[in-house]
């Protein structure tokens, strides 16, 4: 396994800034953010360090000259929209770029994406896994034809008023899971595992990993702590911020060696990146790069030398 972060808490960072902090840092690798150009309203949305837009064979050979530089591999290219939104033309723009992103991705030769489902919290699970064959099957072909892999990430996107009552990510279970890949059977798609979600939503984050292991693609590392008190008081109907918190791993209630020993378990030999989107870090830019460091000391122990 490499050790890597998901490069979106470094958004005031260049591409080589990153890398550089990257090697400097101890870890091996970086999953990059490909989002298009420009201003989102969400956090950790928008924040590209490769623009994918007529990216070219040189672009490619630049990025992967940095890479070498540095010593720091690429785990993946990140981009993170809602592909099933209701409006159409919307979706069309993040379908668009998504397949971008894949090209771009197999230029480098990393020829691994990783994204959501999506999901339109207006509709039912029917409506939507209506929609994923609508809208999937062009992006999956695309994946297939360039020789890149697409994981899916399980996170439900369900934080804040504006994404009740059913979050913006539709694959967020195994149960979920199951469907998807009966639905979209290519073995270019597969899971971007964050355990953290798991926990919020009150499941086991390791049993999933054998049923699933072929289908594993790309972890993050993430934790999560669970406010019992504010849980009791609140119930598992409130959002979930009400009664959870992302933390730096070794911050909440994943047992991190249990979750590596699953890993090994199932003989899973592919990146884990950190996913910082812990608030006591990111007061600034230094906090953040603090945070990368603090996590990198903490996990680096569960990987071979």
């Amino acid at each position: 396994m490499k050790l890597g972060f998901v490069s979106a808490i470094l958004a005031d960072l260049d591409l080589e800034a990153v890398l550089s902090f990257a090697r400097d840092a101890g870890y091996d690798t970086v999953e990059l953010m490909c989002w298009p150009v420009g201003r989102a309203e969400r956090r950790y949305a928008g924040v590209t360090h490769v623009d994918v837009v007529d990216f070219t064979p040189a672009d490619a050979q630049g990025v992967l000259a940095l890479c070498r530089k540095y010593s720091v591999g690429i785990s993946g290219l990140g981009y993170y929209p809602n592909p099933l939104v209701a409006d159409i033309d919307e979706a069309s723009v993040y379908l668009g770029h998504l397949k971008k992103v894949i090209a771009a991705s197999a230029l480098l030769g990393v020829n691994q994406v990783n994204t959501f489902i999506g999901r339109d919290p207006s509709l039912y699970d029917d409506g939507n896994w209506r929609r994923v064959g609508e809208r999937w099957p062009d992006v999956i072909r695309t994946a297939e034809a360039a020789g890149v892999r697409i994981g899916i990430e399980n996170c439900p996107m369900f934080f804040t008023k504006d994404e009740w009552p059913g979050g913006k990510n539709l694959a967020v279970s195994p149960k979920a899971w199951r469907e998807l890949f009966r639905r979209l059977p290519s073995r270019f798609l597969g899971l971007n595992y964050d355990p953290s979600h798991l926990v919020w939503q009150q499941m086991d984050y390791t049993a999933p990993l054998r049923e699933f292991s072929d289908r594993l693609f790309h972890v993050h590392a993430k934790d999560a702590r669970i406010d019992r008190t504010r849980l009791n008081d609140v119930g598992i109907l409130a959002t979930p911020l009400e009664f959870h918190e992302p933390k730096l791993p070794g911050g909440g209630d994943i047992d991190w060696p249990r979750f590596f020993g699953a890993l090994a378990e199932v003989g899973y030999d592919g990146p884990v990146c950190v996913e910082l989107e812990d608030r006591a870090f990111e007061g600034s830019l230094e906090s953040r790069k603090a945070g990368l460091l603090k996590s990198a000391s903490f996990l680096r122990p569960f990987f071979s030398p």
